[in-house]
Order: structure tokens, then C-alpha cells, then sequence
């Protein structure tokens, strides 16, 4: 196979790429083909996915401005976390998923979690049922070579949750699939995978279906975090990775007593990975600089997590960064990495084919000046507006192909 095809691209990978950067959002898939910089970032994370791997817990806040490729790290290191055998479970905050709540939002957001629920061989989510039927096989295994029933095994393996909050409850419904995937009771399984995913409205419904007197609510969700955490490793995965995205809409709550319990789960969330009562559990949060450091309304006006996630005041002094703390601060990209940054993305466009450029290296040069004449320094700070710049500008030629890219680029405007 020539080198040629190997870097060729495939139009699914292509246009989802193109369209979803053309959206403002962050692709799902073929980040490989378009990642710059941040290597010292990424490397930190790594590092996290590591100690999660081998049974400890890791924490990071990774803070940026809007459109400076937060939600875009955050899926490359959900992707990283993939390859290395680690459950990734993914959500966006919104008005109604909170990490803490009184009328079903942080519900809401554990549904939209379990929903996400990602493995390497299922990577665009919905594999919570993957894990459960891995578990069930192992079980089997087990039993066949002990000469034993499946439940007796089950019963054995998740005998220490019943330690947690939930546990017994939890290992009755793992039991219950079991069961009804030994008698093809499809009605007996959905209930048991709707029970993990949290859409039992009621105690009274969950009992009928499924004998258990117990249901994800508001109340519990970070408890069933910490068993979904144990049971992935006891289904032969290497961790648990949660990865929540626009942290900023807990800053948003108008209520300060809203904020202030958010802002304790967080810190129960900080206290549990940062003393090592965890296990195989991380999680990466993705919010602004105000979410962070607001005196009134950001975490930093919760005193406990404010000297918690305060920064190094050595590193500070002498300039560095430590990249051990909590709190992960995305440094610009450079003009030279966003350089970098639209070749690769001249690329993507060509579908990995060199021979179809729509513009040659000096165009790219062209257009960065055409960027900071616009938009000052603000191009490559935040990246976002110049990324979709940049395709609309390629698009634009690839329909036109009679269009010269000199004439069309000093009329493309571009705005901050």
C-alpha cells in the first residue's frame, strides 16, 4: 500500500469533520487528523488515564475561554482514555442537568451520562449494554470453569458494593439481566438497562419491574458514579473517565444556594479523588475562566474549593506551570501551531489527497494576516471563528473553482 493511501481520509470522516467544525462544535471522530499543540496538556492527561488505570482516581478542571478548544480537548482525551480500554461517560451541562438538584435535573444529567456511555469498540456511546453483556460473559466463563450457577458468581463479584450506597440494589438488577438473558426475556433486560440509566420515574415502578426499592434520583447520582466506576472493572475495563463539558451553566444559576450545592458536589467530587477514596474513577470538567475565579458566583467564592484549586504560587513566581494541579489552564495556541493547525485542515478537506488542494502554503500564510488585521491577537487565542473562517473560505473555492483565492480572500470577513 502506498504511503498516498494511507494518509487518505474517508468522506464519512471528512464531512462529519467539516461540518461539525463549520458548526462551532467539536468532531466525534478524526480528531488524529487535525490535533496541534498542547502536548504538555495532553501529556498531564495522559498521566490521569494512567493512574485510573491502575486503580486511582484523578480529578482536573480545564479551563479556557470561549472557543479556545476546551470541549476539543475534552474529547481528545476522552478518545485517549478509549483506546487505553477506560468506560468514558460524557455530558454538556445545561439549565437542566446540574450535578446537583431538588427537581430532577441531576437526574437528567445522569440519563444523558449513561446515554454517552462509550467503550473503544463502541465509541459514539450507547454501550452500557456492551459492558453489562461483558460482564455476563465473564461471569459465565467463570462459572463454567468453577462448576457453579452464573449467580452464585455475580452474587460473588459484586458482593462489595453492597458496602455503597445502592450496592445490593445495584447487584440485584446486574442479576436480574442476567436472568433475562438466561430465559430471553428481552422485557426483563430493558428494565435492568433502564434502571442503570436512571429512567425509572418512581420506586413504585422500579419495585414492580425489577423487586428493588430503590431508583437513581437527585440524591444518589454521584453514588451510582462511584458503582458504575466498580462495575466496569469487574467487566474486565480498565477504569471509569466522566467528561463534562460547559461548566460555565453552573456559574449562570441565579440562585446562590443553587451554586453553593453544585459547588459541593464538586468538592465531593475534588475530596474523594484527591484522598483516594475512588477507585478507577476520574473526571476532566471543561469551564471558563469565570466559572473558575469569579469572586461571587465561580467556585472561587467557595472558600473550600478555592484553596483547593488555587494555583502553585511557585510555578507562578518563576513563571512555569505545574501541571500536577487540579486545575488545567489551556495555553493559547500559537501562531505558528494554528499554521500548523490549517494545513491540517487543507488536508481534511482534500480528503488526505495532496494532489486536490484548493490553495497552496502561501494562501495559508495570507490568510492568518488577513485574521490579525480583522481580529488582532484574538485569532489564535480562540481559534473557533478562524477555524470556521477558514472552511467557509475553502468551501466557497470548491464550488467556484473559476475563483482565485487572492481575489476572494482580502473580501472575507471575519469577526471576533
Amino acid at each position: 500500500m502506498s504511503e498516498e493511501k494511507k494518509m487518505m481520509i474517508r468522506s464519512k470522516d471528512r464531512d462529519a469533520i467539516l461540518q461539525s467544525l463549520r458548526a462551532g462544535v467539536t468532531p466525534k471522530n478524526g480528531l488524529q487528523y487535525i490535533q496541534v499543540g498542547r502536548v504538555k496538556e495532553v501529556e498531564a492527561l495522559i498521566t490521569d488515564i494512567d493512574r485510573i488505570m491502575d486503580g486511582g482516581a484523578a480529578f482536573r478542571l480545564v479551563i479556557g475561554e470561549y472557543g479556545s478548544g476546551k470541549s476539543f480537548f475534552l474529547q481528545l482525551v476522552r478518545a485517549i482514555a478509549l483506546k487505553k480500554g477506560v468506560v468514558t461517560l460524557q455530558a454538556d451541562l445545561s439549565p437542566d442537568r446540574r450535578l446537583y438538584s431538588t427537581s430532577g435535573h441531576a437526574r437528567n444529567l445522569y440519563a444523558e451520562l449513561t446515554r454517552n456511555c462509550a467503550t473503544r469498540a463502541k465509541p459514539d456511546g450507547q454501550a452500557l449494554a456492551s459492558v453489562v453483556e461483558r460482564f455476563i460473559t465473564l461471569a459465565r466463563e467463570e462459572a463454567k470453569s468453577q462448576n457453579c450457577e452464573v449467580s452464585n458468581v455475580i452474587g460473588t463479584r459484586l458482593g462489595h458494593l453492597s458496602e455503597l450506597v445502592g450496592g445490593y440494589d445495584f447487584a440485584q438488577v446486574i442479576e436480574a439481566y442476567w436472568i433475562g438473558f438466561d430465559n430471553d426475556n428481552e422485557v426483563l433486560k430493558q428494565n435492568a438497562l433502564r434502571w442503570l440509566r436512571g429512567e425509572f420515574a418512581t420506586k413504585k415502578e422500579a419495585r414492580d419491574a425489577l423487586g428493588v426499592r430503590s431508583i437513581v434520583d437527585d440524591s444518589n447520582v454521584y453514588d451510582r458514579l462511584k458503582l458504575l466506576s466498580l462495575f466496569v472493572k469487574q467487566a474486565g475495563y480498565n477504569g471509569l473517565l466522566i467528561c463534562l463539558d460547559e461548566m460555565v451553566n453552573l456559574f449562570k444559576l441565579h440562585q446562590k444556594q443553587s451554586r453553593t450545592n453544585n459547588y459541593e458536589q464538586i468538592l465531593r467530587m475534588l475530596n474523594d479523588c484527591l484522598q483516594g477514596t475512588s477507585d478507577s474513577m476520574g473526571f476532566v470538567m471543561g469551564g471558563t475562566p469565570e466559572f473558575l475565579t469569579h469572586p461571587t458566583k465561580g467556585l472561587y467564592s467557595y472558600q473550600a474549593l478555592q484553596s483547593r484549586l488555587a494555583d502553585n504560587r511557585f510555578a507562578k513566581t518563576a513563571g512555569v506551570t505545574d501541571y500536577t494541579t487540579p486545575v488545567l489552564h489551556l495555553v493559547n495556541l500559537s501562531p505558528e501551531e494554528l499554521l500548523v493547525l490549517l494545513h491540517n485542515l487543507r488536508k481534511v478537506f482534500a480528503s488526505g489527497d495532496e494532489s486536490r488542494y484548493l490553495v497552496p502554503d502561501e494562501a495559508l500564510s495570507a490568510f492568518l494576516t488577513h485574521c490579525f488585521k480583522n481580529v488582532g491577537e484574538a485569532y489564535f487565542r480562540t481559534p473557533r471563528t478562524t477555524i470556521k473562517a477558514f472552511i467557509d473560505f475553502l468551501s466557497v473555492l470548491e464550488q467556484n473553482p473559476s475563483l482565485d483565492w487572492k481575489t476572494l480572500l482580502p473580501s472575507l470577513k471575519i469577526e471576533e
